[in-house]
C-alpha cells in the first residue's frame, strides 16, 4: 500500500446552533494520491487522534483505490465518570449504567464538529457519499448518533465497542436519506468498559428502526483484534471499494 505520511492540522471547526469554536486538531493519512473517499475516525475516551493511526496499514487497502484516514482529537474536558479529571473527551460520561443522565449538550456540540469536518472533506473534492464515519468506544457512540441524523446520505457508519447514545433523541432525529444506511457493529464479548449487552441492546434497537446491522462479537475485551480488523477491511471494500 501506498502511503503519503501523516500529516497534523490545526483547523478551526465552528459548530453549529453553538458560540464557540472547537479546535479540532486532526491527523491525517492517504492512502494514495487524490483520494476520493474519506473516513472520519474518532478516538475512546482518554486517548487521541494517533490512536487508530496503526489500523491503516493493517487495513491492507486498495492502494489504486486510495482513501483520506482522518482522525480527529476531541477537545479535554472534566470527565464525571473519572472523578472530574480533564482528559480528552466527546462528551461527558457520568456513569456506565442503564438510566446514568447522559450529556446530549456535549454529544451535540461534538456531532456538530464532526459534521464540519464531513463538509470539510466534501470542499476538498470528496463526494459525501463516500464518507465513512467511525470510532471506538465513546468514539464510536458519537459516530453512530453523528451518522444516523446525517442530512446527507453517507457511506457507512463503523461502530466498534460501543452503544447509540441519547437513542430515544437519535431515533426521534433519524435522517430520511440515511435510514437505511450501512452500519457495522463489533463487540467484546467481555468488554468490562462498555458492558456487552449495551452494545447487543442497540443493536436490537437499530433493527427495529429498519437498520440491517453488520453485527460481529468476538472473544475479546474492550480493544480491537487482527480478525475484527479483517471485518472493517470488507465492510469498507463493500461501501467504499
Amino acid at each position: 500500500m501506498e502511503t503519503l505520511g501523516v500529516r497534523v492540522h490545526s483547523a478551526l471547526v465552528a459548530t453549529n446552533g453553538y458560540t464557540t469554536v472547537t479546535d479540532f486538531q486532526t491527523v491525517e493519512i492517504d492512502t494514495g494520491p487524490s483520494p476520493k473517499a474519506a473516513v472520519i475516525w474518532m478516538h475512546g475516551l482518554g486517548a487521541d487522534a494517533h490512536d487508530f493511526e496503526p489500523v491503516v496499514p493493517m487495513l491492507q487497502l486498495d492502494s489504486g483505490r486510495p482513501i483520506r484516514f482522518v482522525f480527529p482529537n476531541a477537545p479535554e474536558r472534566p470527565v464525571t465518570l473519572n472523578g472530574g479529571l480533564r482528559m480528552r473527551a466527546w462528551f461527558d460520561l457520568i456513569s456506565i449504567t442503564r438510566d446514568a443522565p447522559e450529556d446530549e449538550a456535549g454529544i451535540r456540540e461534538s456531532a456538530a464538529g464532526i459534521e464540519a469536518l464531513m463538509r470539510r472533506e466534501c470542499a476538498r473534492g470528496i463526494d459525501v457519499g463516500r464518507i465513512v464515519i467511525a470510532g471506538f468506544s465513546q468514539g464510536g457512540a458519537l459516530a453512530l448518533f453523528t451518522a444516523l441524523r446525517y442530512p446527507e446520505r453517507l457511506a457507512g457508519v463503523v461502530a466498534l465497542s460501543t452503544y447509540l447514545p441519547i437513542a430515544q433523541v437519535a431515533e426521534g432525529e433519524l435522517s430520511v436519506v440515511n435510514r437505511d444506511l450501512p452500519v457495522f457493529m463489533a463487540h467484546g464479548r467481555g468488554d468490562d468498559v462498555v458492558p456487552f449487552n449495551f452494545a447487543r441492546n442497540s443493536r436490537l434497537r437499530l433493527s427495529r428502526m429498519g437498520y440491517d446491522v453488520d453485527w460481529h462479537e468476538y472473544p475479546m475485551a474492550h480493544s480491537v483484534i487482527p480478525e475484527e480488523i479483517g471485518h472493517i477491511k470488507e465492510f469498507l471494500d463493500r461501501v467504499i471499494g
